[in-house]
């Protein structure tokens, strides 16, 4: 979306007077709030302009606090600094504090303890419970006056009608992702008579699964290819198309037909690899038609490039046309919104250089001032970089994979060398003197002078994933000069070749593919392997259906690493109750080399002594974790709301 940071681009919005605090005020009609539907619905300037302001809502989950947490599964742990934050509460088990008001803090993407006004223009004002129903009764609302719009075409019609219709369904599924099976409303209510039947999981993913297919046969690939696209001309990639309604229908089917929803919440993980076969079907076949349009190229979306001529520094090949780090970054390009080729669905980015201040500061050291900015520090787990396995294709801990525990750097996934900050690796490329000159090298092994629970690293390792080492204060990548800016999409194309994979690999393993579609749940995965440069999956890892699975989730964690989907897949995988994801580990090791040695060799080649991993966490799960409980109001709404088990 080149140099545009905020979609408005139709007529002015027309705001339902709706409160924003409860579940009751967004399903109720308040009988203050109107709609001169002789307006607001009277022609497609008009109507789309009411239906922007739902884009307008979407949380942008990285950068609607000061400092934010949306990593809440195996991978992530925050410096102590941290423990008032979403990612510390889930690890003692306070599946609570996602509700506003409960931590006393405002850090938490899901809930906000402030107004949100849904035509704000600040970042801090959108998250996901304070827009959802709001937005559902909009969308309900336009579909209950497509007939109002005076002399639209049948375009027009279509694209207005696809816009609600995925909306509906996408704020209902985010919100069944964390919640469980929710009242699926898809009428204008009254405030009279509530009383919505609370659906299991599959029941409400239905009905989203229909109104996301209705939207996919309605809306075209590209708005540049439209009529109405045509008034506002390369500022159309984040309006609602085929591609993003194909990718959240197949999404809606997987999580409909993973362990958890076919087999309910319980503890032991002996149902981990029970699929739905028929929801995992239904998933294939509609990843497939999407995947059939990408590789035939009939789409505007490709997989960005992996090209790097120097990886530690994300310095992309002269050669590339795109890269992999504009999916979740872009730096003097003159504030253009992250997504490169590759993101699907986005929201809007409220402002430019809020991220350089806030998000892109929360991933390195904050002692003697070497990054600057809040002193929350994201840092991954030791347990999951060691998901980041071999050159090879095998996972670390298999013995064909060759991992040596005494150079245990060497010969990673290229991945890990892109993601992932280690020990050794140069960490300030710009010159240094006095106090900085000790950090200009990470420390990063047990005793260094980065590993500091407080204002360090708790690890042994840093990412780099979603923002350069480089936002620090001597190479001062968040200067405003360099126009940084963050984003971290919702939906990308790397994500349609995992989930196709698990749905394919679901039923039939390796081979499995959709009817429309060549790809095997094999070829899928490759196709990501391939991108970076990495082996095939070995295929001795291919012939059985669970081992193959597990590389399925293996890749998946890596590709996705810290993109926010850890908790909800080993949530709907049966596996966030159950040992290793349980616990969090650091990285210990001696130093073999001398601090010069960093200086001339690349530290991947260090050699290091008594590898070994300790745990700073366990997490106390039981199956009640399996979903968060509701809001304890909400459920004196009417009988038959009830609260979540165990809550």
């Amino acid at each position: 979306m080149k140099k545009r940071y905020k979609t408005l681009l139709y007529s002015s919005l027309f705001t339902l007077a709706l409160g924003i605090t409860s579940c009751e005020d967004y399903l109720d009609k308040n009988p203050d709030s109107t709609v001169d539907a002789a307006t607001a619905f009277q022609n497609f300037n008009n109507f789309q302009g009411f239906v922007e302001e739902i884009y307008n809502c979407i949380p942008d989950k990285e950068n609607c606090y000061w400092t934010t947490s949306f990593n809440w599964g195996d991978d992530e742990i925050l410096n102590t600094e941290g423990d008032w934050h979403m990612t510390h509460q889930i690890d003692i088990g306070n599946f609570w504090a996602w509700q506003a008001g409960r931590m006393g803090q405002d850090g938490c993407w899901l809930d906000a303890n402030r107004d949100c006004p849904p035509t704000s223009a600040d970042r801090m004002d959108h998250r996901l419970w304070a827009h959802a129903w709001y937005c559902i009764r909009k969308c309900n609302l336009g579909l209950a006056n497509l007939n109002n719009m005076v002399g639209a075409t049948q375009e027009e019609r279509d694209l207005i009608a696809g816009q609600l219709y995925f909306f509906r369904a996408w704020w209902h599924f985010e919100l069944m992702a964390y919640l469980g099976g929710l009242p699926y409303i898809d009428q204008v209510l009254e405030s009279e008579g509530l009383n919505l039947t609370r659906p299991t999981f599959q029941e409400a993913a239905d009905k989203a699964a229909a109104d996301f297919r209705q939207a996919a046969d309605l809306l075209p690939i590209d708005w540049e290819d439209t009529s109405a696209g045509m008034h506002t001309p390369n500022q159309n990639d984040l309006r609602i198309n085929k591609i993003m309604a194909l990718g959240y229908l197949g999404k809606t089917y997987l999580w409909a037909g993973s362990p958890l929803m076919e087999n309910g919440a319980q503890t032991g993980g002996s149902l981990t690899y029970n699929y739905n076969n028929e929801y995992c079907q239904k998933a294939a076949e509609a990843f497939g038609e999407l995947l059939n349009l990408v590789e035939s190229g009939q789409t505007q979306y490709a997989l960005a490039q992996y090209e790097y001529d120097d990886i530690y520094n994300h310095e992309r090949s002269a050669s590339s046309t795109s890269s992999f780090d504009d999916i979740f970054y872009t730096m003097n390009q003159g504030w253009e919104q992250p997504g490169s080729v590759e993101a699907i669905f986005r929201g809007p980015a409220f402002g430019i250089n809020t991220a350089a201040f806030n998000a892109a500061t929360n991933y390195g050291p904050k002692m003697n001032n070497i990054v600057d900015g809040d002193k929350i520090i994201h840092q991954p787990t030791a347990n999951y970089v060691n998901l980041y396995g071999m050159a090879n294709g095998y996972p670390l801990d298999d013995p064909r994979s060759g991992f040596d525990p005494t150079h245990p750097f060497r010969d990673r996934d290229p991945r890990f060398y892109h993601d992932i900050v280690f020990d050794g690796f140069q960490y300030i490329n710009g010159a240094v003197s006095g106090i900085l000159s000790d950090y200009k090298y990470c420390q990063l092994y047990s005793g260094g002078n980065m590993r500091d629970d407080t204002e360090g690293n708790r690890t042994g390792y840093f990412i780099q994933k979603l923002t350069p080492h480089t936002v620090n204060t001597v190479d001062k990548a968040h200067d405003y000069s360099r126009s940084l800016q963050i984003y971290v999409p919702y939906m990308r194309l790397g994500d349609i070749y995992l989930m196709y994979a698990e749905a394919c690999a679901a039923i039939s393993g390796a081979t499995g593919k959709a009817s429309n579609c060549s790809l095997t749940a094999e070829d899928a995965i490759n196709r990501l392997r391939d991108r970076v440069g990495m082996a095939h999956v070995p295929a001795d890892l291919t012939g059985n259906k669970e081992t193959f699975m597990d590389e399925v989730r293996r890749e998946r964690a890596v590709e996705l690493s810290f993109e926010g989907f850890r908790f909800c897949d080993l949530q709907r995988w049966l596996l966030l109750t159950e040992e290793p994801y349980t616990i969090k580990t650091s990285q210990e090791f001696d130093r073999v080399e001398s601090d010069e040695w960093f200086t001339e060799n690349d530290p991947r080649d260090a050699e290091v002594a008594n590898w070994r991993e300790e745990v700073l966490v366990t997490r106390q799960f039981s199956s009640k974790h399996y979903w968060f409980p509701l809001k304890t109001d909400d459920t004196y709404l009417y009988e038959g709301l009830d609260q979540n088990p165990g809550w």
